[in-house]
C-alpha cells in the first residue's frame, strides 16, 4: 500500500510538473491588426472609434464656423466620457487619439482638464514659495475653453441559445461653454456577433 500511495504521489508530481511547464507562446503584431478573442469592446474598437471621431470632428462645419465669426483657434477641454455598458471600457485611448489629432492639425487648442489640471494648479503653487521670481509662473493667466467635449458609452446585448450579439455607441458632444449650445454630436457604432 505504500508503494502505491508513493507511486500515487510520483506520478501526480509528475503531471503536475508537465502541466506547468507548458509554453505559452507570445507573438508581436501590428497594432492595426484586428484580433477580436471574446467579442468584448476591444483595441480594434478603440481604434475604429478614434479615427471616425477625428475625422468627423475635424471635417465638420463647428471648426471652421467658430474660427470665421470669432477670427482665432477654439479651445477645447476634455470632460468626462460615461461607461454606461456592463464592460469596463477606458475611453481614453480614442480620446487621446482625438486629442493628438486636434493639436497636430494646427486648428484647435486644448487646455488641460480634471486631476491633471490640478497637478498643474499645484506645482505653480509650490512655484510661488520655492522658484525664482524670474522664473515662477504666475496666476490668472490660463486659457478659458471655448468648448467642453463630452460623452458616454452604450452597449445593447442580445443572445439566443449559443448566439449573441454585442453592439456599442459612442457619442461624443461639442458644447459651447458661453451658450450651453451643442455644435457637434460625434457617433460610432460597433455590432459584434459572436456563434459559440
Amino acid at each position: 500500500m505504500k508503494s502505491f500511495t508513493k507511486l500515487f504521489g510520483i506520478a501526480f508530481f509528475a503531471a503536475l510538473t508537465l502541466v506547468s511547464c507548458q509554453t505559452r507562446q507570445v507573438t508581436r503584431v501590428s497594432p492595426d491588426q484586428t484580433i477580436d478573442l471574446s467579442g468584448r469592446w476591444n483595441d480594434t474598437d478603440a481604434r475604429l472609434t478614434g479615427e471616425a471621431m477625428i475625422q468627423d470632428a475635424l471635417g465638420t462645419t463647428w471648426l471652421t464656423d467658430f474660427t470665421q465669426q470669432e477670427g482665432k483657434k477654439p479651445v477645447v477641454i476634455v470632460g468626462f466620457v460615461k461607461n454606461k455598458t456592463s464592460e469596463h471600457i477606458d475611453a481614453e485611448p480614442f480620446m487621446k487619439d482625438l486629442e493628438r489629432a486636434f493639436i497636430n492639425s494646427g486648428r484647435v487648442r486644448l487646455v488641460q482638464s480634471g486631476e491633471k489640471r490640478e497637478q498643474i494648479r499645484a506645482e505653480r503653487a509650490d512655484q510661488q514659495d520655492f522658484s525664482s521670481t524670474e522664473t515662477m509662473k504666475k496666476w490668472g493667466r490660463e486659457i478659458g475653453a471655448d468648448f467642453m467635449l463630452q460623452g458616454n458609452i452604450s452597449q445593447i446585448m442580445d443572445s439566443y441559445n449559443k448566439e449573441r450579439v454585442n453592439f456599442y455607441q459612442v457619442n461624443l458632444e461639442l458644447t459651447n461653454m458661453e451658450t450651453n449650445e451643442i455644435v457637434w454630436i460625434g457617433e460610432k457604432k460597433i455590432k459584434k456577433y459572436i456563434n459559440k
